[in-house]
């Protein structure tokens, strides 16, 4: 915050260094102090001009002012601080709203000036950011809220705290209609406004070092006589803990929530045909132990490398917005070919470090439920949905199963299974179990030549049936975890060709051949309506396995007997024509039964 020298109101003094500086060059650094870099209080009319496009903000309810409902009266009365909030800062209430464009795009904007009474919410402020709300549901455009504030105004008792339930009620309205909401939170926010509106951001945005929560850390101590931790409620703690999405440098802001708006707020199908699929070269079929090998290749590409170089550009977001933020699962949004989609998948990292951090994509609940919000988030904008899956497994420990891993990936499946928009899934590593199908259920499954997806690793499966994991190699065959082998039992849909030698050997090549599989079953999926996708979707689920893997192997090795039963039948048919009919009254006899063998599978096959 500023504190403003009496004596010199063009003057400012930083909380962080004690230096003092003018006006002019607070303006000049965005409000960031000079010397400490610390974050100060922006103005409301400085936030306006950082955020909307030049000229282009028009002010709503400029008219409503508060009152004093209570009469209230502490050191001074409420009508007297009001006065002096207004003669001080210049603006008429602690929130300003309006209209506006933002890198071009129509939004409504809501910023608050923590000068004014310390931002605090009373009555007029809800009715301003209520209608903020309703005006941009009506209009059908994104709002961007920009909060400080230290919480309810205590000088009108419950008709500020009624404030929260009217923003949020609006707040869902404009939700409901699927409309972007963008929230930002600065230096401070706390109280009434972090536990209202504020909170229900589509996306949530903090400024670096920006204290946020809904009890202040001065609170706590003088309440409960125990200090909380350092940094508790700062910005970078609570994305750490899964709490908010970004934190985005201020001369960044801008750019950032020009890009969320117009990316969320438009319905844009995959449009031009991707380039012709590639013909997939001729390699020679490697064993079921030598594709475990490659796709486990230290070298092999991550989801993270093939995210980079398939879009052009990519927003990852963070959190779970309840306890965590899994780096085992990266995701956010992306443009590939100028086309939007939400993009997530296992990242195993690429150096030792990167792979610890991570633990080597096997994500915990946090992880899946961070992914589950990113789809939830792209069910409401209708924006295709592209998952990488390359993970050995999903956690398997004591910390994971309190931690409800099992309910992820049910939460997942099942959200998949009923997601109103195209979902394309690619295996590029090791798909291992549930932590693999948990973000495998798609319209599209593709499965990269050299990549492996299984119920069990191999030395999973050697250690249950032989109690000896080192026979790994020789029960892989048998697991039919090979992209080829998969594509001919339909488990997955099609086979992406790797550079000889697998995907490590031209990562770049790989991510190329990936791009164009990727938009070419997105291009096929884009003109389906959402009752038809979901329909299909639940089809191609519903019939997996259902006559069996057995029925399968005979229908493929007994076509012969098939084409065996019915040119039998043929010659049988002949021979009857060429005999002598019986003469009048000679007894018939009775054509001789076949004695050639009908297999179950090819009774099967005939039916089928």
């Amino acid at each position: 915050m500023i504190r403003r020298k009496v004596s010199d109101p063009g003057v400012s003094k930083c909380p962080g260094c004690g230096e003092s500086h003018s006006q002019a060059v607070l303006e000049e650094n965005l409000y960031i102090c000079p010397d400490s870099k610390r974050y100060l209080t922006m103005p409301s009319g400085a936030r306006i001009e950082l955020l909307a496009d030049e000229g282009t903000f028009r002010e709503l309810d400029r008219e409503l002012v508060s009152v004093d409902p209570l009469q209230f009266a502490d050191l001074k009365s409420y009508r007297v601080r009001l006065q002096e909030a207004r003669r001080e800062t210049g603006v008429r209430e602690a929130v300003t709203t309006g209209f506006c464009r933002i890198g071009g795009n129509r939004a409504v904007l809501v910023v608050f000036d923590f000068a004014f009474l310390g931002g605090t919410m009373g009555s007029v402020v809800g009715e301003k950011i209520a209608h903020a709300f309703e005006e941009a549901t009506q209009q059908r455009i994104p709002l961007v809220s920009v909060a400080a504030s230290g919480g309810a105004r205590v000088q009108e008792g419950m008709f500020s705290l009624m404030q929260m339930a009217k923003v949020a009620a609006a707040a869902s309205v404009h939700d409901r209609q699927g409309l972007p909401f963008i929230s930002i939170l600065t230096d401070p926010t706390f109280g009434g406004v972090t536990a209202s509106f504020a909170s229900l951001g589509d996306i949530m945005i903090a400024e670096p070092g920006a204290q946020i929560g809904f009890v202040g850390p001065r609170v706590i101590e003088q309440t409960t006589g125990i200090a909380p931790p350092k940094d508790s409620h700062k910005a970078e703690t609570l994305l750490q803990a899964g709490l908010i999405d970004l934190v985005i440098t201020r001369k960044d802001l801008k750019s950032v929530t020009a890009y969320l708006i117009a990316h969320l707020g438009r319905n844009k199908a995959v449009g031009a045909e991707s380039d012709t699929l590639p013909p997939s070269p001729r390699h020679k079929r490697l064993p079921a132990w030598q594709k475990v090998g490659l796709a486990r290749h230290s070298g092999r590409p991550t989801t993270r490398f093939y995210i980079s170089h398939i879009a052009s550009r990519f927003l990852e977001l963070h959190g779970d917005r309840w306890s965590g933020d899994d780096p085992a699962i990266i995701g956010g949004l992306a443009e590939i070919n100028g086309d939007t989609v939400f993009i997530m998948g296992q990242e195993r990292g690429g150096t030792p470090e990167e792979k610890e951090a991570s633990h080597d994509g096997k994500a915990f609940s946090e992880g899946y439920r961070k992914s589950l919000r990113l789809m939830r988030l792209a069910s409401k904008f209708r924006i295709p949905v592209i998952t990488l899956v390359d993970c050995p497994n999903a956690q398997a420990s004591f910390e994971a199963e309190h931690r409800g891993i099992a309910h992820a990936l049910a939460r997942n499946m099942a959200t998949m299974a009923n997601l109103p928009t195209p979902i394309v899934s690619a295996i590029i590593g090791e798909g291992g179990s549930g932590g693999a199908l948990a973000l495998g259920v798609a319209d599209r499954v593709l499965m990269l030549e050299n990549a492996i997806y299984s119920v069990i690793s191999p030395e999973g499966a050697a250690a249950i049936l032989y109690r000896d994991a080192g026979k790994a190699e020789a029960v892989s065959g048998g697991l039919k975890l090979t992209a080829q082998d998969l594509h001919s039992l339909g488990i997955i849909d099609t086979v992406v060709p790797e550079p000889e030698g697998g995907a490590h050997t031209d990562a770049v090549a790989a991510a190329e051949t990936l791009k164009i599989y990727l938009l070419s079953a997105l291009h096929e999926l884009r003109d389906l309506p959402p009752r038809q996708l979901l329909d299909a979707r639940y089809k191609k689920f519903r019939h997996i396995g259902e006559e069996g893997t057995v029925w399968r192997e005979r229908v493929k090795s007994g076509f012969s007997d098939v084409f065996g039963l019915l040119a039998y039948a043929v010659s049988k048919m002949e021979k009857s024509n060429r005999k002598p009919k019986p003469a009048d009254g000679a007894p018939r006899s009775r054509p001789e039964k076949s004695r050639t063998p009908v297999t179950a599978g090819s009774k099967r096959a005939e039916r089928e």
